[in-house]
């Protein structure tokens, strides 16, 4: 598994032309299932992303959590981040999981987070969606599951 984390000062998803989530201050997650990977990974992923210290303090270190500002989580689903750009000119989604199993990732995964904070914005899995967002800082990581 693989998600790409935006600290953003907003950010929300239209999903086949209707607004799927919004948010204010907190995390944009991009979540991408790789086809290897297992049910079990989804725990330590959502319990990394609560517990990661992506917010400054008052000294401007990165010490606090979602939790510690309070902040909101928006969760879009993005098999392209297991694209492959290395041989000719058009990206292959080999390792990108087949829908039907990271359709269950991403449930698993919205329901952790959600489990861990209470509540959760999501985009909708599979659909042209239309994503907005004002990142803070910037900050952006990126988390594999090792």
């Amino acid at each position: 598994m693989r998600i790409v984390i935006q600290r953003v000062k907003e950010a929300s998803v239209v999903a086949n032309g209707t607004l799927s989530g919004k948010i204010g201050k907190g995390i944009l997650v991009f979540f991408a299932v790789h086809k290897n990977d297992v049910p079990e990974s989804v725990t330590w992923l959502a319990k990394k992303l609560v517990h990661l210290r992506l917010f400054p303090d008052d000294q401007g270190k990165m010490n606090l959590n979602i939790n510690d500002v309070e902040g909101e989580v928006l969760v879009v689903s993005q098999f392209t981040l297991y694209a492959s750009c290395l041989r000719g000119r058009r990206p292959d989604f080999v390792d990108s999981a087949p829908g039907e199993l990271a359709e269950a990732m991403y449930d698993k995964f919205v329901y952790e987070v959600k489990n861990e904070l209470g509540h959760v914005q999501t985009g909708k899995f599979g659909a042209k969606m239309e994503v907005s967002l004002i990142n803070d800082g910037p900050v952006t990581f990126i988390i594999d599951h090792p």
